[in-house]
């Protein structure tokens, strides 16, 4: 049994949780329009004061905020506390625009350390267990969160951070790491290493809990067949903390929310319209327990769906999807909205790894979309004279899946750059 667990809280009734929610939502609205011009502002402008807000069948009442919101707000305009009670700040990675700055009092972070320690255990994490930290550390949230969490758990912490391969695999080998936290591209790199490096009866790995970028589940059997572990998705934005504000469990029939501290709702991102569970739409989240950076119906833009089916882990928290691509930064190729989880599934289910790029242009007023994939070493001592046969078959195959014509190139092993943070898989030169 781990070190630290909370049952009573992962295991609550519905009612239970409800009544967390109700109490927190209220008090966290009175917070912010106390300490929050800039939010208080948007509520007047809907004409909606604290009193109107009794729980969360009022939560509709409240307006939405966007990343634009907090672009406009930097850097002190969302925040909810004195800054002499803040400890720690966090920043986005400034992957879809300017940076943003996300503030933390010491109860943020222990309450966040909370939800990570929650996916550790989830994850089949206890104090015996060597859990190597190989998210990037600083401003990046990942580093951070995981390693309070192992501490919570009471893990051997490894804080490797992310890159510096061969110090990660000494490390990996010499002291026995049993969970691996990292990007799932990175984690695929690993594995491609240990390959090479013929690593593999050295390795004691028996877990990974990959996050903060999109993997398909087709990676996700690549990555467990390469590590030989069982590969945990979780989910999480600095925005409202940073990763543990959803986790897998050995189910893996999507990530539990933890609804004592947040409240998930699904939207249609074109109305806003609050959607019934079940239906596919954007995700938008209340943080009810943060106190520097509270944020009141905030829109991820990631597209997923809730679920309160039973789960045979016993955990009782709303689930999420797996996310399926995002309302902001979806490629539109001709009309035609296409993720790059779409084009990753058609790659892996044909034998190609995760290592691929994404290349949009614009010529003569009409988009090109173009795919670069990198072969396996295998595959590419035996493709003389078969690599345009190679490239036709994957057109097919990608026009079946997306609805439009996709050149392909293939490319030898490794020549596509290896990412130790967040892949780059998508260059849209019509933006440049």
């Amino acid at each position: 049994m781990a070190k630290y667990y909370q049952p009573e809280i992962e295991t609550a009734s519905r009612e239970q949780i409800l009544q967390w929610q109700n109490e927190r939502l209220v008090a966290q609205v009175r917070r912010v329009w106390d300490n929050v011009p800039y939010y208080r502002e948007k509520m007047e402008e809907k004409g909606v004061t604290p009193a109107d807000i009794r729980g969360v069948a009022d939560l509709h009442k409240l307006p939405f905020l966007s990343k634009d919101d907090l672009r406009q707000a930097y850097p002190y305009g969302l925040l909810g506390t004195p800054l002499k009670d803040c400890v720690r700040i966090h920043s986005t990675s400034g992957t879809t625009g300017k940076r943003v700055v996300a503030f933390y009092t010491q109860h943020d972070v222990d309450l966040w350390e909370d939800c990570c320690a929650r996916a550790i255990v989830a994850a089949g994490g206890t104090q015996e267990d060597v859990c190597q930290v190989a998210y990037g550390y600083g401003l990046f949230t990942g580093g951070s969160g995981m390693h309070g969490g192992s501490h919570k758990v009471g893990c051997l912490t490894l804080p490797l951070s992310s890159g510096n391969t061969d110090r990660q695999l000494q490390f990996m080998v010499d002291l026995g790491s049993t969970i691996l936290c990292c990007t799932p591209s990175y984690a695929a790199y690993l594995g491609e290493s240990i390959h090479e490096q013929g690593l593999r009866d050295q390795i004691k790995l028996k877990a990974g809990i990959f996050g903060a970028e999109a993997w398909s589940e087709s990676m996700r059997r690549e990555i467990e067949h390469s590590l030989g572990i069982k590969a945990y998705d979780i989910y999480g934005l600095t925005e409202t903390s940073g990763p543990g504000v959803a986790y897998e469990c050995e189910a893996q029939t999507g990530m539990h929310i933890n609804e004592d501290h947040f409240i998930a709702e699904i939207i249609d991102p074109n109305t806003g319209e609050v959607l019934p569970e079940g239906s596919k739409g954007e995700l938008v989240f209340t943080a009810i327990t943060k106190e520097a950076f509270p944020l009141l119906r905030y829109r991820t833009r990631d597209i997923c769906v809730l679920t309160r089916e039973p789960c045979p882990c016993g955990r009782t928290h709303v689930k999420m999807s797996k996310p399926m691509g995002r309302s902001d930064d979806m490629l539109i190729v001709k009309g035609v909205n296409v993720f790059p989880s779409q084009i990753e599934a058609v790659l892996l289910d044909q034998g190609y790894p995760a290592n691929y790029q994404i290349i949009v242009d614009r010529v003569n007023h009409s988009d090109t979309l173009e795919v670069m994939v990198e072969m396996t070493p295998e595959t590419f001592s035996d493709s003389l004279g078969k690599i345009t046969e190679m490239e036709k078959n994957l057109v097919s195959s990608l026009k079946a899946m997306l609805g439009i014509y996709a050149k392909v190139r293939l490319v030898a092993p490794q020549s596509i750059a290896r990412s130790e943070g967040k892949a780059v898989r998508i260059i849209d030169k019509r933006k440049i």
